[in-house]
Formats: C-alpha cells, structure tokens, sequence
C-alpha cells in the first residue's frame, strides 16, 4: 500500500512501492536566456506558460521532479496501476481555458459521473433488508426517491436547496476568471492611478447586481459554518453529512466551523463537458490534463524541462526579477519569473530576503497551510463491494463511479473525526471519500482489477507532538481498511 500524508507547506510523506511513469521531452537545450521563465511544471504553470507564450514571450517552464503535474500528476505506484496521487477529479479548469488551449485536441479526455455520490449505512438491515444508502445525481427525481428513505421533509425541499446553491455560484462566476481587486491603487495614488484601480471593481459590481436581494444569503454562507445553513433546510443526518463532507474535505475545519460554507459553495462553482458542478475523471488519471496543457504548451513553443531544480531567483538592484540559478550552479537569465511554487517556498526559500518587505514577509509567514488528509491509493484484484448495494460477479454497479462517502452516517462522526485530529490524534473513524476510477477508465488497471483511492481525513501533521513514522502510517492504513 502506497500512502501519501499530505501536509503543511506543501510537505508529505510517502511510503511508495513499485515503478513510477517518467515525462520525456524532445526538445532543444536550455538556454542562457528567455522572455519568461516558470517555476514549477504544475497544472497551473503550464496554463501560464502556454499563456505566455502565446502572448509573444519565449517561455521556458523548470521542473524540479522527473514528471510533470505537480497536484495532477499520474504514477504507475505498482506494476500495471495508475494513479492520480493528489488531486483526483477534474471540475474546476475553467472552460475558457479548455477551449484555448484545445485541450480535447491535445489528448484531454474525461468520464462524466452520474451519479455521483454515494453513502452506505453503517447499520444492520431491518427485517432482513439490506443496509439503507443514499445515492444522489443529475436526475432530481431519483435524488429525491433516495433522500426519502430517510425523510419525505428533505426530499421536498432538495430542488429548492440545489437552485439556490447554483443561484449564488452563478453570481460569483464573473469573480472567477477577473483579475483581484486592486485595492491598494483603489485608495491610494494619484487620480489617474485611482481610475485605472476602479476598473478592477467592475466584477464585483457585475456580481453584486446580480446577487441583488441574494447578497445577506451569499454573505451567509461564505462566512457561516455550513451547519447552521443545513440545519435550516434539512432534517435526516445522512442527507446533511454527505453535504457536509464537501463543505469540509481538504480542509481542517468542521462543519460548525465559521468559512465551511463557502467550501461547499465551492464544489458547485465548477464545470465539465458544458454541465455546471460536475465533477469527472480523467482518462490515464489527472496526468492526463497536466499532458494536455503541456502539450498544447509545446505546440506553441514552450520550451518545457524535467529535473530541473531552481536553487534561487535572480533580483537585480531595482527590486525586479532577473532571472533563476538552479542547483547544479546554471544560471538563466529572464524579463519575467512566474512561480508555480507555493508562497512559503517562492518567497522564503527561493528569493533572497533582502529583497523583500519584512511586512510582506510577515503576511507569507501567517498563510496557513495545515492539511488534514491522507492519501491512500490501492491496488486491489476486484471490484469492492458494498452491503448496503451489491452487485453481482464483480460487476461494477452506477455506485461504484461514485465519491463513496464512508464513516459519514451522520455529522457527528465528522465532528469528533476533526476534533481527535486537532488533540493531535489519527481520527479512529476518519471520513473517507473513496473513488474507483477504474470503473469508468479501463486504462489505469490490469483486465478485472482497479485503483481506489482514499482521500482521507482528519489526520493531523504531528502525531500526538512527534513526526510520523512508517510503522504509524501502516497502522493509520490499517485502520481504514478495518471499518
């Protein structure tokens, strides 16, 4: 079993067995100069360097590993098996860029997953019956068939919760692809300089008239814990810890925290293949969009390269970016650096500090980065199945496309799973969203056998005040694989 703890500052630890799939790249050699430079072959600096390049820029991308994608990277961990080890799902890409880059012509292809989400019970079966389920989808009808088998209260008021859901993330669209408010030169400058800054104000404006007398209900569920929301529309506990595993997953709160609504509002903000909040798999694992956009990147005249490791970025005596010198001693000089990095290490361990703003040095200091989740990807030999829906032969049932929630019967397992996290303890019943891509994409196992994967939490960075060690992570493993 491979098991990838992420961590704070971008840290994780990893236990790996088997092969990993290498990037290889025919191109020319690396040149004392270019326009741009990117640091990093992530996702994101992939889309700004095809960006860059199709600006005008001669743009180079440095990436330190052997493989590109950073968060969407695809590894053959074991013989035959493939796996998404970060990022899992494919929904937040925004379409403006997939049909820039014609990603679909650079090999991008997905699975769209409906249903697409699935709860077994943890209960023992009335009169003989199996344990109860909730599975929901894009068909409302079936959504609300599932949900009354807990309450007919719910299943009423479900339509009316998902429209208002899709209402306010149709207002903060045009946020999403607008560059940030400036408001530094919004308040400050010269009158010139002030105008220019408004200009940055107009998305919001765009997005407030839009919201109208919606404004008190976004502002609500961007700042309230998600709980006090679902309280309001719900009753059944299954119905509210499915929602709420979307409002919390990747991050350490708890769905009574203050901000969990906004995750959830987050989960609906995406789109796929023309479907808002869909959420897909990638064929060949999310790899697949890194290769694409790379791809598309190279058809411009991205010049891209692996096992590239930058030591430190270039400042000349202006304050400007010059240029980066990687860790073999080479040096290449740059009109613009762009930086796939995180905060934390572009600006405290790749820039000098002299050349930065103790203030702003401060502000990268606070960004908090603590993560709750373990990742645990698995070969398995057949198709799992579930008490609460069995399939017949192994066959894979439309549940098994599915984010399989598990320990999820009600809030209350979520909560003591983040409060045992925060008193520095592995969760005894963690939440578990596990996924079988393998069901729908035939090219990440052997013929009859599949990857799952377990995104997992809560898990904290230090076990009870110390580091984790491999005995800690098997025994963490373990104990999800007993529930």
């Amino acid at each position: 079993m491979a098991a990838t703890v992420w961590t704070d500052r971008g840290r994780k630890a990893v236990t790996v067995l088997g092969t990993v799939t290498r990037s290889t790249f025919t191109h020319t050699a690396l040149k004392p100069q270019y326009d741009a430079l990117v640091i990093g072959g992530g996702h994101n600096g992939l889309v700004a360097a095809a960006y860059l390049q199709k600006g005008g820029l001669q743009t180079a991308v440095l990436e330190r590993r052997h493989v590109l994608g950073g968060a969407a990277v695809s590894e053959e961990i074991f013989p035959g098996f493939h796996f998404s080890r970060c990022s899992y799902l494919l929904s937040l890409l925004r379409p403006h860029i997939y049909a820039d880059l014609e990603l679909r012509k650079h090999g991008l292809k997905v699975y769209m997953r409906d249903p697409h989400a699935f709860t077994p019970m943890l209960e023992e079966g009335v009169r003989g019956a199996p344990p109860r389920s909730l599975t929901l989808g894009s068909d409302m009808a079936m959504n609300q068939r599932e949900i009354g088998k807990f309450s007919q209260k719910d299943a009423k008021a479900f339509p009316d919760f998902v429209a208002h859901l899709e209402k306010l993330a149709e207002a903060i669209h045009p946020l999403l692809d607008a560059p940030p408010v400036d408001i530094p030169g919004v308040t400050a400058g010269s009158l010139r300089k002030r105008l220019a800054a408004a200009k940055t104000l107009m998305p919001v404006v765009k997005c407030g008239l839009k919201l109208g007398t919606n404004i008190p209900d976004f502002y609500e569920i961007i700042t309230a814990p998600i709980m006090k929301i679902l309280n309001r529309w719900f009753e059944s506990e299954p119905l509210n810890a499915t929602l709420a595993t979307d409002a919390v997953i990747g991050a350490m709160t708890s769905p009574s925290n203050p901000g969990s609504g906004y995750v959830l509002l987050h989960h609906v903000m995406g789109e796929l293949e023309k479907e808002k909040g869909a959420w897909g798999y990638v064929e060949g694992g999310m790899g697949g969009v890194s290769q694409a956009i790379a791809s598309s990147a190279r058809s411009h005249g991205v010049e891209i390269f692996t096992e590239k490791d930058v030591g430190q970025v270039l400042v000349g005596s202006d304050g400007a970016a010059k240029g980066v010198v990687l860790k073999d001693g080479t040096e290449i000089q740059s009109k613009v650096v762009l930086s796939n990095a995180t905060p934390h290490v572009t600006f405290k361990n790749l820039t000098p500090q002299a050349a930065l703003a103790p203030e702003f040095i401060k502000a990268i200091d606070q960004i908090d980065y603590t993560s709750p989740v373990t990742k645990i990807n698995v070969a398995v030999d057949k198709l799992p199945n579930f008490l609460a829906s069995p399939t017949p032969d192994g066959k894979p049932g439309p549940h098994h496309q599915c984010s399989i929630h598990l320990n999820c019967e009600s809030v209350g397992v979520l909560e003591t799973a983040y409060k045992e996290a925060m008193n520095g303890r592995p969760s005894a019943r963690p939440m578990l969203e596990m996924t079988i891509p393998s069901v729908l994409d035939p090219t990440l196992a052997p013929p009859g056998c599949h990857v799952v994967s377990l995104f997992t939490q809560f898990t904290p960075y230090h076990i009870e005040g110390r580091e984790w060690t491999n005995q800690d992570r098997e025994a963490f493993a373990d104990t999800g694989n007993t529930q």
